[in-house]
């Protein structure tokens, strides 16, 4: 073996399109030693790659330590099966992050245990793994380097994409070698309307990188967005309908009502319609966010409308039996979790509702299904089956992933940019991004990551790529 590959890092990806979320890294010293960290490790959402839920790819005992991008439940809703499986290291996280990760995996926990149940199996996990997980997380602050182990520093810097989202650089020294520096995008956005999004220092720019960059939306371009829904939603009211919004519990549930706030505010919609806000995870942020608990601009501190009612088990009835025009904001995002189980299916006949999706729908989960169904058509919702006869629609504009021109122009600014691996989105997309990025970026290489894969990278960039026994 040549000098160059003593010194090497193999990446590849657990997750194949989008959900599950999980890079693993094996890193090989010149002095023979090996170790292995992971980035993320989510639940699977697509139907078709459920039961990857169940197994992990890794024994989580040969793990040294975990970095976590962001709280969303696709990539860190499976770190309690590792401690479960007996992973009892370090997991890095931004302060931000670690705030609200119990909540959110107490949440995917409940969800596990009610699906294992109908189903009669054994839940992935349960509440004890969730709260060994947490004695095992590490908040971090933005723009400051972390010591994790000998020869590994990494730093978490802002990310417009969620409350505590961050990219990690992760920085892997020897003495007498060049530094491998592997920057993780995790779910990328470069805006946020709650955040002020710093930059990242001129210094990253210009070193020798890798980017394992997401590409969620790498076939589409920011103008190519269709901004609809103050439309629908203006034009619903006004008929006196009834409108229900899926929304996820962090992030957008907040900026969806801050966005009804600046509709009062404009005379859009009257401030007479009671807007209703159901999903006990989405409220606690929500009281969170309000409460000044996450690092958010001051202006945006009072972003709730007027005549906002929370709604728990107890009230949730008499939501759907009022009968006026009324907003309801409720988890889950996708559809297929939380009181949108309950809501969907009582309004999906209602021809003067509006189902109105915000975000991401993966294939198998209810939003998905009601995309694709045409109106009037039959759809089966939880065993049983309803008549398409509500209006139901989508929109992208609220996403908190970047587009492709976006995408195009942060890998441009890095002036010695090694490879660029493409991760997180579906597999015709990643494709469609990576021939993108080797036209109109100056990146050395570029290769596409799954479970197909590995790419063994040193201090000059790729060194080979190999094929897994995962395919």
């Amino acid at each position: 073996m040549g000098k160059k590959e003593r010194f090497y890092a193999d990446v590849m990806a657990a997750h194949p399109e989008v959900t599950g979320s999980c890079n693993i890294v094996t890193v090989r010293l010149p002095s023979g030693e090996k170790f292995h960290f992971i980035v993320d490790c989510g639940l699977f959402q697509e139907r078709e790659h459920e039961e990857y839920n169940k197994n992990l790819m890794f024994n989580p005992l040969n793990i040294d330590f975990c970095l976590v991008t962001h709280a969303h439940v696709d990539h860190i809703g499976r770190f309690p099966l590792m401690v479960k499986k007996g992973y009892r290291k370090s997991i890095y996280a931004t302060e931000d992050t670690r705030k609200v990760m119990f909540s959110a995996l107490d949440d995917s926990a409940k969800v596990i245990r009610e699906t294992a149940r109908r189903r009669n199996e054994k839940p992935l996990y349960v509440d004890a793994d969730v709260d060994e997980t947490m004695r095992l997380v590490i908040g971090c602050s933005f723009g400051k380097w972390v010591h994790v182990r000998n020869n590994v520093d990494v730093a978490f810097f802002n990310n417009g994409h969620l409350f505590g989202a961050s990219m990690i650089l992760v920085k892997i020294s020897y003495p007498g070698e060049n530094d491998i520096n592997l920057l993780f995008t995790g779910d990328y956005n470069n805006k946020n309307v709650f955040l002020d999004i710093a930059p990242l220092p001129d210094w990253v720019y210009g070193i020798p990188v890798t980017i394992i960059q997401e590409a969620t939306y790498g076939d589409m371009n920011s103008s190519e967005i269709e901004r609809c829904f103050v439309d629908n939603v203006v034009k619903k009211t006004k008929g006196g309908g009834i409108i229900v919004v899926p929304v996820f519990s962090l992030g957008r549930m907040q900026e969806i009502l801050y966005l009804f706030k600046i509709l009062q505010d404009r005379g859009k919609i009257s401030s007479e319609i009671p807007i209703y806000v159901d999903g006990k995870l989405g409220i606690k942020y929500t009281i969170m966010c309000k409460n000044g608990e996450f690092q958010i601009k001051d202006e945006m501190k009072e972003f709730l409308p007027e005549n906002v009612i929370f709604v728990d088990k107890s009230t949730r009835i008499d939501v759907i039996n009022d009968k006026r025009s009324k907003i309801i904001i409720t988890t889950s995002g996708m559809g297929s979790y939380g009181p949108a189980q309950l809501y969907i299916p009582t309004y999906i006949t209602n021809k003067n509702a509006l189902i109105h999706f915000t975000g991401y729908t993966a294939e198998g989960t209810l939003g998905r299904t009601l995309k694709d169904a045409p109106f009037g058509e039959v759809v089966k919702i939880g065993g049983v089956f309803y008549k398409k006869a509500a209006d139901v629609e989508y929109t992208n504009e609220f996403s908190a992933h970047a587009k492709a021109d976006e995408m195009i122009e942060f890998l441009k600014q890095f002036t010695h940019l090694n490879l660029v691996l493409v991760n997180h989105g579906e597999v015709d997309t990643k494709e469609a991004f990576a021939k993108r990025i080797l036209n109109e970026v100056n990146a050395r290489n570029v290769g596409v990551l799954g479970r197909q894969y590995f790419f063994r990278i040193n201090p000059y960039g790729l060194v080979d790529s190999k094929a897994t026994k995962f395919l």
